[in-house]
């Protein structure tokens, strides 16, 4: 064991006078009107299944903003400001109808893009009804989750899709979860969605917290030390990790953080092996909450869920207080850095190059909607062909058989 360097001032580095921390507001406020808050309303995000979606309106909160969420009769789901446009009373208690909500204090109707159809109290129905402008956002539906697209009207993209969730196998069929698959935790995770998001591109984290310290939650392979390479693409930061194998296969595994929130994390249980086969996007409900929704390809109903890393062999939710302090994962290890990680008490250290990555390439959009620019990962062509990630577990097989899968 190396012992630390004698001091000439024994008690030198305490606690004592600390500077306050600090956080980077520009990369974790995601509320209207902030740098991040206003990059993010450029992209669409997924706020909820697609069965959340019904006749009885549901409360949703996305980007620091309350919104009410509901399925008209007609099908098509709406997205609207809580308070009605007349007297404010909330539409969570309101009455969907086949044209949209119905306001339970005096009546007033809106459509799912907030139009006043019906004005009951007022002479004719309302004259002047369609004036008024329930605020709304548009959304649509894709691979089970409602999406919205919460940003300026103007700049409003196409809804990406993704290679990954087009291209099914024999027997494969879409699953999407909304219990933060990923998160290592509950579904809503009481911290920054930056902690996780720029977790994605930590491969070391795995060795050691997912390994050695609370125990292989995954495969025994996983414990291997990688060698691990990173680039920037357009839209994403990706590492590759290297692991020999004890049979002289080499396993590469790819895992990348997409713009604007995305998870392209392949299964270290290694049940799949090539492209990956699921993907997550990370919801910023506000500052200090997040949630994931995931989406994968599946052969059984509930095979997501079931895939959930446990921790001494139980789920998050079955572990003691003492277990989880034994046991700790993503959760515990990301909101344990507080509400918003202090930036400012940070060492950054070799291993941590994927992290300063992913914020050069969140700062780098900041700079581009600053500057009057479109951030990367947006296009407006609703012909623009799928998104086509090289995330994936890949084996090489040895040298000598000349095989590669």
């Amino acid at each position: 064991m190396t012992l630390p360097p004698a001091s000439a001032l024994p008690d030198s580095g305490t606690a004592y006078r600390l500077p306050a921390p600090e956080y980077r507001n520009e990369l974790t406020e995601v509320g209207p009107g902030t740098p991040m808050g206003e990059l993010l309303r450029r992209y669409w995000h997924p706020l909820a299944l697609s069965s959340d979606a019904t006749s009885t309106p549901r409360k949703v909160r996305a980007l620091g903003e309350d919104l009410i969420l509901f399925r008209d009769g007609l099908g098509r789901p709406g997205l609207v400001y809580p308070h009605c446009a007349h007297r404010g009373t909330s539409l969570y208690y309101g009455k969907v109808e086949d044209a949209g909500i119905r306001c339970c204090y005096h009546g007033w109707l809106f459509d799912v893009q907030g139009h006043c159809l019906e004005q009951p109290c007022e002479p004719d129905g309302g004259r002047a009804r369609d004036r008024i402008r329930q605020p709304w956002y548009p959304v649509q539906e894709q691979y089970g989750l409602v999406w919205a697209y919460m940003g300026p009207p103007d700049n409003k993209p196409v809804l990406p899709r993704y290679t990954c969730l087009e291209e099914l196998g024999p027997g494969e069929f879409l699953e999407a979860d909304d219990q933060s698959i990923g998160g290592g935790g509950p579904p809503i995770i009481p911290c920054n969605w930056l902690q996780h998001y720029e977790n994605l591109v930590d491969p070391f984290h795995i060795v050691i917290l997912h390994s050695s310290f609370s125990g292989t939650q995954f495969v025994p392979q996983m414990g291997l030390m990688p060698e691990v390479t990173y680039e920037t693409a357009a839209q994403t930061v990706r590492y590759t990790s290297v692991r020999q194998l004890e049979d002289g296969r080499t396993l590469r595994r790819i895992t990348e953080a997409g713009l604007p929130t995305l998870r392209v994390v392949p299964s270290p249980k290694l049940r799949v092996f090539g492209q990956v086969d699921s993907l997550g996007w990370v919801l910023p409900i506000d500052d200090t909450h997040f949630r994931i929704y995931v989406v994968g390809r599946v052969k059984e109903s509930g095979e997501l869920f079931r895939n959930r890393s446990r921790l001494n062999g139980k789920l998050w939710e079955e572990l003691s207080e003492e277990e989880h302090r034994v046991y700790p994962s993503d959760y515990e290890a990301q909101v344990s850095q507080g509400a918003i990680a202090a930036h400012s008490m940070e060492h950054l250290a070799t291993t941590d190059r994927g992290v300063v990555m992913v914020r050069r390439l969140l700062q780098a959009q900041l700079d581009a909607v600053r500057a009057g620019r479109d951030p990367a990962g947006v296009s407006f062509d609703p012909h623009t062909a799928p998104v086509r990630f090289a995330a994936g577990n890949y084996i090489d097989e040895q040298a000598s058989s000349g095989e590669k899968n």
